[in-house]
């Protein structure tokens, strides 16, 4: 028996109704005595009582299966079906294919110091081998070629290759990436593309359905649906900016890139990593919003980079007991710990208490959204910022400034820097909101990293001098200082470093 809702006439209410529709006929052959040759001894007084009893049932039965029924067409087809939709976005998205050339040693002995004592250095023996991955992309300019796909998919790639639905493959370039963010952008020469149309990623819901679509383990185009399950993840520690869509559609290895969709075929996301203890899909996958993609994109597309602003402040969440300390009646927005001098946010005349609630209106729930929001907008761009001060609330139009790291610094500042690259933290990065200089690239070898510099390690204070930004370090640092004393968090723990 199907639900009502899928029957093609109006339901009927009474036995004669249905039996006339068609969705029940019932026969009982009755002999001449006047008895059911079916099963004999019923009576056909028997026989209409019984009739009676399953004619109340079904409406029963019936009546409760209506109200969880399925729509009876979808994109006018006469059965619930995705495929409609599926068939116009498939072609859409793309495998990626990547080749690079690896460098290994066939010595492990080579880099042994007591080898290297006592039998010299061997000679250098080194292969070259090639590395094969997968991932997906989707096209997001038919008539420009151009495929948005996660930057981790393409790092490191020699040849990038892209396999269309259609089973034509093309060589791809690169445009652009954002490592920070886990975007990527390549272009193919192509025609009659296919491309995929955005939705709006800020209309999304919990509970509403979406289709994730991708190349998982080299299978090809892949469909799998699933519910968006949480909005705005971050914290995961898998990007330096995190806004994620989680969902329970299923995501593996080679989705990466992928498309995540709505039912109206729109691109709300772009598949990006999944949680995974045990090594295999539990249903956790995050997919980066459409929104933020297409913010970030422009600038890869007229840049080649992303060219992120900075406020120049450090935030904290606002806590119950923040609040009350401050006397505001909302436990929304992110609380100024730290202004950085000479940034954006210092010649405005933010201060440090200021509770940042919205920024171009759209709300800040928490430091990690503030930062999240922030790095969206390029450098020199006029935000306009609404915070909470004395309980009253302000706004102020801001200019945000770029994050320039100090190339070349090194010998510039003091030779024993040499070797290192440093930038300016952004907001809210490093450990609960810490302040500092970021070492993004220590050179091996040299006398930073002997000393036990590493890339990602974030100076706080050098020769006992708080650090903010690079200007502070250019401030702490003389050029003819023969020592210099670093202090360094990296990941959790804190160190001093000595650079002689």
């Amino acid at each position: 028996m199907f639900p009502l809702a899928m029957c093609p006439t109006a339901s009927p209410t009474t036995l004669p109704e249905l039996i006339e529709s068609g969705v029940v006929i019932i026969t009982f052959p009755v002999s001449k005595r006047g008895r059911n040759t079916f099963s004999p001894g019923l009576s056909m007084k028997q026989i209409r009582w019984w009739l009676l009893g399953w004619w109340f049932a079904s409406a029963l039965t019936l009546s409760s299966a209506a109200g969880a029924a399925l729509p009876m067409a979808v994109e006018r087809e006469p059965l619930p079906s995705l495929a409609p939709m599926l068939e116009r976005v498939l072609p859409a998205v793309v495998n990626i294919y990547t080749e690079s050339r690896v460098t290994e040693r066939q010595s492990p002995f080579q880099t042994d110091p007591f080898f290297e004592k006592f039998f010299g250095t061997p000679p250098p023996q080194q292969r070259e081998r090639r590395v094969s991955s997968l991932g997906s992309g989707v096209i997001t300019d038919a008539k420009l070629g151009y495929v948005i796909t996660n930057s981790h998919v393409i790092a490191g790639a020699d040849e990038i290759s892209v396999r269309l639905h259609d089973g034509r493959a093309f060589d791809a370039q690169i445009v652009g990436v954002d490592e920070d963010a886990d975007i990527a952008v390549v272009q193919i020469a192509a025609e009659a593309l296919q491309q995929i149309d955005p939705g709006d990623s800020d209309r999304l819901r919990v509970g509403d359905f979406v289709v994730a679509i991708g190349n998982p383990f080299g299978l090809g185009q892949t469909a799998t649906s699933g519910i968006i399950s949480a909005l705005g993840r971050s914290g995961l520690n898998i990007e330096d900016y995190e806004d994620f869509i989680q969902t329970d559609a299923s995501i593996n290895q080679g989705n990466s890139g992928g498309a995540l969709v709505n039912l109206r075929g729109e691109l709300v996301g772009i598949n990006t990593a999944i949680l995974a203890p045990g090594g295999g899909n539990i249903g956790i996958g995050f997919a980066i919003p459409i929104n933020m993609v297409q913010l970030l994109t422009r600038q890869i597309i007229e840049y080649g980079e992303v060219r992120r602003g900075r406020l120049g402040v450090i935030a904290q969440n606002l806590t119950p007991e923040l609040a009350e300390a401050l006397g505001i009646d909302t436990t929304r927005g992110a609380v100024i710990s730290q202004v950085i001098p000479d940034s954006a946010a210092a010649d405005s005349g933010m201060q440090e208490g200021d509770v940042v609630v919205a920024v171009n209106d759209r709300e800040i729930v928490d430091a990690s959204s503030l930062r999240n929001t922030i790095g969206l907008f390029r450098a020199d761009e006029e935000i306009e910022v609404s915070f909470l001060r004395d309980g009253q609330r302000k706004s102020k139009r801001i200019r945000i400034r770029a994050i320039e790291p100090l190339a070349g610094q090194g010998l510039k500042i003091n030779k024993r820097l040499e070797g290192i690259r440093l930038a300016d933290i952004d907001d809210q990065d490093g450990p609960q909101g810490q302040r500092g200089v970021r070492a993004v690239e220590v050179v091996q070898n040299s006398l930073a990293w002997r000393a036990g510099l590493r890339e990602g390690d974030l100076i706080i204070s050098i020769n006992k001098q708080p650090i903010y930004s690079l200007n502070d370090v250019e401030r702490a640092v003389d050029e003819d200082d023969v020592m210099l004393l670093l202090n360094v968090v990296r990941g959790n723990s804190g160190l001093f470093i000595v650079i002689r």
